[in-house]
């Protein structure tokens, strides 16, 4: 993954966030959820040279900074928040970051629920209402507790849309924080 878009004066965990959007608007939309671990940069060129050469990050210059590196494809049989719940990081993760699409609607939207749907019924009233809107989230969290996300909408695929901010999504954000504790 390259940092082409990316702001050089942003955070490690920003740039890493964007770094990974990037390289997920690249695959296309329609694409399953993808975990990335995320490990400090300098300490993977100094501890694991062969890896960082096959990334291609034994010329990099920067000196701090968050390498991505995909996990295994996450099962699309198992709910997102129980396989989450599966996961245990080693000592050399510093952090890590998903990526997923949704639907989503907007707050005036919200008035307009049927009440009493299980969670079949309103996914499908979701998908079947006029304003929604597709939106692909990415959420990176440390182990400190830092947290950043990226927002991208289909109808505004470019990387100069995508929003950012720490608690854009709160829930997933706890949920891959989760997922450092013992």
């Amino acid at each position: 993954m390259t940092m082409s878009n990316t702001p050089m004066a942003a955070s490690p965990l920003t740039r890493a966030v964007l770094e990974i959007d990037e390289y997920a608007s690249g695959l296309g939309w329609d694409q399953p959820a993808r975990l990335f671990a995320l490990v400090d940069t300098a300490r993977l060129r100094a501890e694991e040279p062969v890896l960082a050469a096959q990334l291609g990050l034994e010329d990099e210059q920067q000196t701090s900074g968050l390498t991505p590196i995909e996990q295994d494809e996450i099962p699309a049989d198992q709910p997102l928040d129980e396989f989450l719940g599966t996961i245990a990081w080693p000592d050399a993760v510093a952090g890590c970051a998903l990526t997923v699409e949704r639907l989503m609607l907007p707050p005036s939207a919200e008035t307009q629920v049927p009440q009493g749907l299980d969670e079949e019924k309103l996914a499908r009233w979701v998908a079947d209402h006029p304003e929604r809107q597709e939106v692909r989230m990415t959420v990176a969290v440390l182990r400190d507790g830092a947290r950043e996300s990226a927002l991208r909408l289909r109808e505004k695929d470019s990387s100069t849309e995508v929003l950012t901010g720490a608690d854009l999504v709160p829930g997933l954000a706890e949920a891959l924080t989760a997922t450092f504790e013992d």
